[in-house]
This record gives C-alpha cells, structure tokens and sequence, in this order.
C-alpha cells in the first residue's frame, strides 16, 4: 500500500513540467501534490498563482517536507547537480532528462546505492512507452538478443511528413517546430544524439552495460539528401532513423543510423511522432511496444507513473547488471550500408569490408557494401557523407548470437 502523500518539489515548468501539472491534476489515483516548482525566467508569465514558483533551488533542495525531487530542466550539468544534491539530502529523484542520465549513469546508479533513495527515468525514454520498468522486471529473466526501434519523436514526424506530404526537409523541420516535437536548435534531434542517449540508457537495462554515450555512433537524418528520398520511394522503402542495440560473439554493439525500411516492416507504418522499440528475447521473442515519443501530455504522464512508483517504494534494481555478464561495449563489428556523397574520390571501395557495387547520377557517387562500425564513426563527422543502413541488415553474428542463447 502507498505510504504517505508525496510532496513534489519541480524543477522546470516548460513542456513536460506543465504536461506533469494537468495529468496530475486529473488524475486521482495518485496521493502527491506540488509543493514548489523553480525556474529560472523571472519575466516569463505562467499559468499558475507567481506564490508556487521559486528561483532560489535550495528553497526545494533543503525543504525537509519534500519527498521527491522531479527533474525537468533542458541543462544536463545543472540537472545533475541537482540531482546528487536531492539524493545526499535523502529525496528519491524523478527525472527526465536523457542526455544527464547518459553522461553520468554509473555515478548515478552509485549515488542511488550509497543514499539507499532512487533515481526513476521511464519518460527519459521514448515518452509515453513503458520500456524501462518492462526491462527491469518483465524480462528480468529472459536472455535479451537485441534491442531497437524509433527512439526520436521529432524525427519520425520529420520523415513522416516527407515521405507523405512531399514536404522537403526544412518544411517538414519547421511543422516539428511549430507543434512543439523540436526545440528551436534541432540538432540533438536530427543529428541523432537525442536517440542515442536513450539507446545508452536503455542499453543498462537491457544487457547491463554502462558505457558513455561518445562510444556510441550517432548518424542523424539531417544529411540525407533528395537523391535518397528519390532511391527510397522508388525502391518502396522508407527511410527511419532506428536505434538498436545487440548481443553477439560475446559483446554489446550499438549505434543509432538512419536506414532504409521495406513498406511492409512493421516500423514502416510507425508514422508522426510516435516511437517504436522491438524486444527480441530468447523465450519471449519478438515484441513491439508503441506510443508516442514526444509532447506534453504523454511525457508528463510517463513522468506521474514514475511519481506513483516512488509511492509504492519502487526502484530499479538493474538486474541485468547484478546478473553478472558485464560483456564489453564494442564497435568491431561490420553493417550493411548504402553510403553517398558528392562525386569525387572521398570514400572508395577499399573502406568497405566487403564491397557489393556502386553508381555515379546527378553529381553524386552511391557506394553499397559491408562497412565496420568504426569507419561510420569517423564518416559521421563529415558533412557531405549520407549513410543509410540496408534494408536487410546482414547481422550473421546477432543470428549466431540468438541460436546460442537457445541452446545454452
């Protein structure tokens, strides 16, 4: 049973902050209220009595009252610091902030350790989707082979818009802008470091590796060109920009890249700002969880259901980690690839681990082939290089991998 009601202190009342607000306030099943929520704009008109705002953190930090912190703010140092300083002065943490989370898990899995309070993050990934808590506790047990999907709102209405509507990328940009899924700097988005966060989370719970997000390769869809769209639409693909991790030859790999999806792929159909992640277990198999990734409303409510846990005395037990695999984070391994940039002679055949064919039309080269994972990581870093994964990835090791966790 729920012990007591919780008194909240909020940290940010933007987007997710006033989502938080009004799920809460219609909702009745939860025994918390807002104490005080600080923010930083002292000019900025709110929808709330100016007597619940604070601009001094302490004045949260240091209330004996307040039992949970929630975590809302778009700083990822400052957000930290508050959370260290919540969980030495007892509180439990809620928060959703990804790119924190990524930078500084082990030093946060510690703290939760030694304060003996929790850090809870369900909306840090995928919005509205309940994949952490499914990871912790519904596959607690099972021999997880991989993990991907669409990991960014932002992007896929992106992508959505420009496969549907025949809206060039900037068009398609500025309609994520408008409706909130895109800030007004896009680039954590449609460079790929937004997904790529989350994938570093979600990696510690799926496998029970901590690994820092600059070993991860991120390829956003900000350098796909109309050539691609043109190849894409006549080829009936979609492009997606898909995350995913998996275990093989007794390693984690993982990367987030764009990639070319058959019409019929079940990732095909996941339109607008909705995400996608597929679980693929050695018992369960394959399962596919959908909701939307961005927005007020489905954040915050991933946020509440956090707040709810803590009233239950809920935390993560990162049983994956307790269970002692700890396999190393790799990118030694190869991907297929249809790689283009201008022509000229900036990338060749010899950069492929296998190289399939190419073709030159319209000022542009188009080279397909095998690549390892470490050559996409130096070619994410220039500007005029598209690389889109195959449609069909050749994972040989993940198939291995799969047939060896049945057989163990």
């Amino acid at each position: 049973m729920q012990n007591k009601k919780l008194k909240l202190g909020i940290f940010g009342f933007g987007c997710v902050g006033q989502g938080l607000y009004h799920v809460l306030k219609e909702t009745h099943g939860i025994q918390a209220e807002i104490k005080k929520i600080c923010v930083k704009d002292r000019e900025k008109s709110r929808i709330l009595n100016s007597d619940i705002f604070t601009f001094d953190k302490y004045e949260i930090l240091n209330d004996p009252e307040i039992d949970v912190i929630v975590e809302l703010i778009n700083d990822a140092p400052t957000a930290f610091e508050i959370v260290k300083t919540a969980l030495q002065n007892g509180k439990h943490v809620v928060t959703a902030n990804k790119k924190m989370l990524a930078e500084n898990l082990v030093e946060i899995y510690n703290l939760q350790q030694q304060y003996n309070r929790s850090v809870l993050y369900e909306g840090s990934v995928c919005g509205s989707i309940p994949i952490l808590r499914n990871l912790e506790e519904y596959y607690d047990n099972d021999l997880i082979a991989s993990i991907e999907g669409i990991f960014n709102g932002s992007t896929n209405y992106i992508l959505t818009k420009v496969f549907e509507e025949k809206k060039s990328y900037l068009e398609a940009l500025k309609g994520a802008q408008d409706l909130g899924f895109a800030e007004s700097d896009p680039s954590l988005d449609v460079k790929g470091f937004d997904p790529k966060y989350k994938l570093v989370i979600a990696m510690a719970h799926t496998f029970g590796v901590f690994t820092q997000p600059e070993e991860v390769i991120n390829m956003g869809i900000d350098k796909i060109n109309p050539i691609d769209i043109k190849y894409a639409k006549e080829n009936n693909y979609k492009i997606k920009l898909v995350a995913r991790a998996f275990k093989a030859e007794g390693k984690i790999f993982g990367f987030v890249i764009p990639q070319y999806i058959p019409a019929d792929s079940m990732l095909a159909g996941v339109r607008n700002e909705y995400n996608a992640v597929l679980v693929e277990g050695a018992f369960a198999e394959k399962q596919v969880f959908i909701g939307k990734g961005a927005g007020s409303y489905p954040t915050g409510s991933a946020v509440l259901s956090d707040i709810s846990a803590l009233a239950y005395n809920y935390r993560y037990a990162y049983k994956k980690s307790e269970q002692g695999d700890s396999l190393p984070f790799s990118n030694d391994a190869a991907v297929d690839v249809v790689v283009s940039f201008p022509t000229g002679n900036l990338i060749s055949s010899k950069d492929f681990e296998t190289f399939k064919g190419g073709y030159q039309g319209n000022g542009h080269q188009y080279l397909t082939g095998s690549v390892k994972l470490e050559k996409l990581k130096a070619w994410s870093s220039w500007d005029e290089v598209s690389v889109i994964l195959a449609p069909e990835l050749n994972l040989v090791a993940l198939e291995k991998s799969k047939k060896e966790l049945l057989s163990a």
